[in-house]
């Protein structure tokens, strides 16, 4: 015990000299140099280990267990032949217990939600409460109410559905857009089933957009641990607000890996204020297909940073398409505010609401140009499009291949390639390699533009190439499979030649 005592002592004294040293230390022992700003409060920056005990205690009687049952109708699987199980008959086997007739099955699963009104309103996700046919809701003190849904979106996964209960403990209610990455924050939900499991960790990143979702809404990412059951229940900063709903785990085991998902409560409170007042959520939008920039389109468009969403196709009768915009256009500011990147323009258009007349801020030939747009209403059900940005077919034989500086080759669109992806011309790609492979092009990519210009011949996409120079980028403008859309391409000359 003195040994562990004398060892802990020594310890302090090493871990305290090294703080003093930080500050400026012993002036006598170190070169006099005078401390920046940052130098100077480098020791203070992590103040310690948060203590969740009292906001677990608060906000906790608010976090409830959500259970459903699902009816599931299943039919009888036959075997084959008039009786199916002769053949266990016939060898002195027992024959297996069977239901010939049709049958109901029930299926159950839990999940976690949050009370936000006193008067039996709760938050929870969509899919913990899809296709139940009975919903019951455990309250922190075991009792127990039957639930109807008020309303569900599928696209933010956000579902309101409301207990016959009054005077009920509520959470406190904070705001997703405030909470800074690096801060601590807690999961409250049953894991598993296991009501009342409190979680910490921190936030991890913002702003997540996820693959195989829309990314209407992008997620906040935490190491808070979060586990099957989870799901619906509040995210918490340390001031006892909800940030998040967690929705989701990134996992390869099914199990907690260290990183969770959780929808923003900012965006999620837009979403119950329609559905209490509808049942429905109604979004915006203005009919084009955007991208992001990087480095070289950016440059190639006369920008002197990725900040903004690149057009890369405009539905003709869309909103967009009547106010003027164009593929090549660049959406900097969308109702007074910047647009950083295209997964912000789109959570922006889908906030507003359809009718609104706004000021949509863009970049066309290196100046800023003010288009005006009224915002139609987003279908209820829309269908994804595809992220290819042209064929993966083999070369052509229809010309052989002549590589230039690109290291590509194409040839004049075929009438039956334009009926497909209905558009009036363009240019097939029939052979990659170098830059042209590595921009990301493929043999049966058709070549629709070069920036804001449209390329309808061979002839013409070589001669806006020839004008490129070397460690140059161009952006070239590839239509989407059967006409989902366009996206951009950035092309550079390299800083040596083809043979």
């Amino acid at each position: 015990m003195k040994c562990n005592l004398l060892t802990t002592a020594l310890l302090a004294m090493s871990l305290s000299a090294c703080t003093q040293a930080a500050g400026g230390g012993d002036t006598a022992k170190s070169p006099t140099i005078a401390p920046t700003a940052s130098a100077a409060t480098s020791t203070s920056l992590v103040t310690g280990l948060p203590d969740f005990t009292a906001l677990v205690e608060k906000e906790g009687k608010a976090v409830v267990n959500i259970s459903t049952t699902q009816t599931i109708h299943r039919e009888p699987v036959q075997l084959g032949g008039s009786d199916p199980y002769e053949i266990f008959r016939q060898f002195g086997f027992p024959v297996p217990r069977q239901n010939l007739q049709p049958h109901d099955e029930k299926r159950s699963s839990l999940g976690s939600g949050f009370i936000i009104d006193r008067d039996g309103y709760i938050l929870t996700n969509r899919h913990v409460i899809a296709g139940a046919d009975e919903i019951v809701v455990k309250l922190n003190n075991k009792r127990e109410f039957k639930a109807k849904v008020i309303g569900a979106d599928e696209r933010s996964d956000v579902a309101l559905i409301k207990i016959d209960a009054k005077n009920l403990p509520v959470v406190d209610i904070g705001s997703s857009s405030q909470t800074k990455v690096g801060e601590w924050c807690i999961a409250i939900g049953s894991p598993f089933g296991l009501e009342n499991t409190v979680t910490a960790g921190i936030v991890s990143a913002k702003g997540r957009n996820l693959p195989g979702e829309d990314n209407i809404v992008p997620k906040i990412q935490t190491d808070a641990a979060v586990n099957p059951g989870n799901s619906g229940g509040p995210l918490f900063n340390v001031r006892g607000e909800v940030i998040g709903i967690n929705q989701q785990i990134y996992s390869q085991s099914g199990g907690y890996m260290g990183l969770s998902f959780a929808i923003p409560i900012d965006d999620a409170m837009n979403v119950v204020e329609q559905l209490r007042a509808s049942g429905k959520v109604v979004r915006g939008r203005i009919g084009v297909a955007v991208q992001n920039l990087n480095d070289d389109l950016a440059s190639s468009f006369g920008l002197n940073d990725k900040r903004g969403a690149l057009v890369g196709s405009v539905e003709p009768d869309s909103p967009a398409g009547k106010a003027g915009m164009q593929a090549g256009d660049v959406i900097l500011k969308f109702n007074g505010k910047d647009v950083g990147d295209s997964t912000e323009l789109q959570r922006l258009v889908g906030e507003t609401k359809p009718g609104s007349k706004v000021q949509v801020v863009i970049w066309r030939n290196r100046a800023e140009k003010t288009l005006d747009i009224s915002v139609a209403a987003l279908p209820t059900t829309t269908e994804a499009a595809s992220d290819d940005t042209g064929g993966h077919g083999k070369n052509s034989d229809a010309a052989k291949p002549t590589l230039n500086a690109f290291g590509l080759a194409v040839r004049d669109a075929d009438a039956q390639t334009l009926a497909k992806l209905n558009i009036k011309g363009g240019v097939l790609v029939t052979h990659v390699s170098g830059a042209a492979e590595d921009a990301g092009l493929r043999p049966g990519a058709v070549i629709i533009g070069v920036g804001t210009e449209e390329v309808k011949s061979a002839e013409k996409l070589v001669e806006i190439l020839a004008k490129v120079k070397v460690g140059h980028s161009v952006a070239l403008r590839v239509a989407g499979p059967n006409g989902s859309g366009a996206s951009f391409l950035s092309l550079k000359l390299p800083d040596h030649s083809s043979e």
